[in-house]
């Protein structure tokens, strides 16, 4: 008869009380939860065979949390004994050597460190002996290291001008939709006009649409792009430049939409041309003056254009109208602009922007009381 069949098992009353609570809930090894189970099976009266069965393995597997049951007791059977793993390659202070290293330019001909390179780098330094790749991933993961990134700095030094214009735009966009105040968003989205050499070929079932490599260089061309966020009202306009003159003129085209309107509070970046003189240089001083009156400025912070909400509306002219295609001249790019123009205000597609004023400060770890209100 064989042995494994014959196996007796019977836990004590403590053992049998730290196998429930074991089982009983709680986050524990999966391979600790099926020797329990295992376990308890046995102490039940039931054979390894019979138990192998209940749990899913092997009738060996099982003999075998027995007999260590036997020769060690309940947590010889249940956890895995420590293991001394394999000699570290470099002890703490060159890990951080290392480290060290990862954390400083990145050398002449390189934009960036490998962690390939950093382990030849090591090695070349006489930091380590020898290291591999994947220790060095390790290494890097363990400090949360990823030198082949970057990230944008958006916000350069938060002081009180900062926060002064971040607080003023984010209570504009909390305001509720008003007909008689509209908050309109401006900006401007450069244009690189290109040709086609050679006519592009459509699609057709089995093949996917072809273009040429060869194009021909036309230029630039700028789209302004404003924006009624909670309204829904899109106005792009395609010019030849981004110019003051260009801009008056855009702007005087908004003040044409609210003729009746109290006031239009406008927000808009730190572009030279986004003033007052603009209009005065187009229209004179007691004219320009008179129009850009009926605006209310609020300019976005410096390094905080992420705030207007033109920016979004720039996206969405990007990805919609623009893409990846070829648009050589500026008369095409009005036709395509307009088009786009006409859908999405059909579809009165409106901009919610959810970051309120209590997020920011919340966010950028500042209180309101440093704005000196």
């Amino acid at each position: 008869m064989d042995k494994r069949k014959m196996l007796q098992i019977e836990l004590s009353r403590p053992e049998r009380k730290q196998v429930e609570e074991l089982l009983s809930g709680g986050v524990q090894p999966v391979r600790a939860v099926i020797r329990a189970l295992v376990l308890r099976q046995m102490d039940q009266g039931r054979t390894t065979v019979k138990a192998a069965a209940g749990v899913g393995i092997s009738a060996k597997a099982t003999w075998g949390i027995g007999k260590r049951y036997q020769e060690g007791r309940l947590d010889a059977a249940i956890y895995d004994a420590p293991r001394p793993g394999q000699k570290p390659l470099f002890d703490t202070e060159q890990g951080q050597r290392i480290i060290a290293m990862v954390c400083r330019l990145p050398p002449a001909g390189r934009a960036c460190r490998s962690v390939r390179l950093i382990a030849q780098e090591a090695v070349k330094r006489k930091v380590v002996e020898h290291v591999g790749p994947e220790t060095v991933r390790i290494l890097l993961q363990s400090h949360d290291l990823k030198p082949w990134r970057e990230k944008m700095w958006c916000v350069a030094q938060l002081d009180q001008e900062y926060i002064r214009r971040i607080e003023d735009v984010l209570a504009l966009y909390e305001k509720a939709l008003s007909e008689e105040e509209p908050v309109v968003c401006i900006d401007e989205n450069p244009v690189v006009l290109h040709r086609d050499i050679r006519a592009p070929k459509p699609a057709i079932p089995g093949r996917v649409a072809r273009r040429d490599y060869e194009y021909k260089r036309c230029g630039t061309a700028n789209v302004f792009c404003g924006v009624e966020p909670k309204a829904g009202w899109h106005f792009p306009k395609p010019t030849a430049t981004r110019s003051a003159v260009e801009l008056a003129d855009y702007l005087v085209e908004i003040l044409a939409r609210y003729p009746e309107v109290r006031t239009i509070h406008l927000v808009m970046d730190n572009l030279n041309t986004h003033a007052r003189k603009s209009l005065v240089k187009r229209y004179g001083e007691k004219l320009g003056g008179l129009l850009w009156n009926r605006f209310t400025a609020h300019y976005t912070p410096k390094h905080g254009c992420w705030l207007n909400q033109a920016e979004i509306e720039v996206s969405l002219l990007s990805r919609q109208c623009l893409g990846q295609r070829r648009i050589g001249d500026l008369p095409a790019l009005c036709g395509e602009v307009h088009a786009w123009e006409r859908r999405i205000n059909q579809n009165r597609t409106t901009i919610d922007r959810e970051f309120t004023r209590k997020q920011a400060r919340r966010k950028m770890h500042y209180s309101i009381t440093r704005a000196r209100y």
